[in-house]
């Protein structure tokens, strides 16, 4: 801002256009970059620095929808280049005459899930059918939902401060040893409220880690059950891959124009979308809350 002030004052003096035309490139720069800022200090969720699962499903419209589930596949591709993204292909379920019944791929780099979260939902395309002999006009669906990739290992790991270990006296049977000294143990977890006691053994150490052990399998437990809570609750939010439900329109005829329901963020330039520049509407989208 600083470099730009005094350039703008040097322009002003001389009265020099060519000076005043870099000013006003550098301001585009700048606010570009504070708008890149802006959209990453929003990732902050806890998958958004995840890698994503993107499915791509083909809706009501036959061969049509097909085609048109196909050309989001390019669309994406392309977008992911464009990042310098990592895309690899899981599953492909060609189409019966064209395009693709489904596809879903993963999607490497950073905030990768992030970005792409925005885009689950239905996807619309208006257009002259190319499969249609008398030239009709044709309305198309296909659903995109995107999944965080969360890795399989959960690590448990129990913090001193998290956690109080009482000793005390064992009762019931167990010899005359275990009951006369206090090596039975209980370690109560305050983060989550659980508490797990052992008194088995004679030794307090082994009961310790016994009882150890015993806390860390339910706080897996606990921990596996909350992200799949998490992954169902994302998959609950998936809508019906038809008319009403979409969240963007890509329309080429009668008119060009791609229109994003959520924020109407709009373009005329239906083709530089297709060809993978989704950032304004990714953005738009981030933006407003939308994700």
């Amino acid at each position: 801002m600083e470099d730009a002030e005094i350039l703008l004052e040097l322009a002003q003096e001389e009265g020099d256009d060519s000076v005043l035309r870099d000013v006003e490139k550098q301001i585009g720069d700048i606010d570009a970059r504070i708008s890149r800022m802006s959209i990453e200090m929003m990732l902050d969720g806890e998958t958004d620095g995840c890698d994503a699962i993107v499915s791509i499903n083909a809706g009501a419209g036959g061969t049509d929808s097909q085609d048109w589930a196909e050309m989001l596949f390019r669309m994406y591709s392309r977008w992911c280049d464009q990042r310098g993204f990592k895309e690899t292909i899981i599953d492909y379920q060609p189409g019966d005459e064209a395009g693709i019944k489904s596809v879903t791929f993963s999607v490497a780099g950073e905030n990768a899930f992030g970005y792409l979260k925005v885009e689950s939902g239905v996807h619309r395309l208006v257009r002259i059918s190319p499969f249609n002999a008398n030239g009709k006009r044709q309305t198309s669906f296909s659903s995109v939902f995107v999944y965080p990739e969360i890795k399989d290992e959960i690590v448990v790991d129990v913090e001193d401060k998290d956690i109080r270990i009482d000793v005390f006296r064992a009762s019931g049977s167990g010899g005359q040893h275990v009951n006369k000294t206090s090596s039975a143990v209980r370690i109560t977890h305050f983060p989550s409220g659980i508490v797990v006691q052992c008194q088995q053994e004679s030794s307090q150490h082994r009961n310790r880690d016994i009882a150890m052990r015993v806390l860390k399998s339910r706080l897996y437990q606990l921990e596996k059950q909350r992200r799949d809570e998490k992954l169902q609750a994302i998959h609950d939010g998936k809508d019906e891959i038809n008319f009403g439900s979409q969240i963007r329109s890509y329309v080429l005829h009668p008119y060009q124009m791609v229109k994003d329901h959520r924020t109407s963020h709009e373009t005329g330039n239906v083709k530089s979308v297709l060809d993978g520049n989704l950032d304004s509407f990714i953005e738009a989208a981030l933006l407003s809350g939308n994700s």
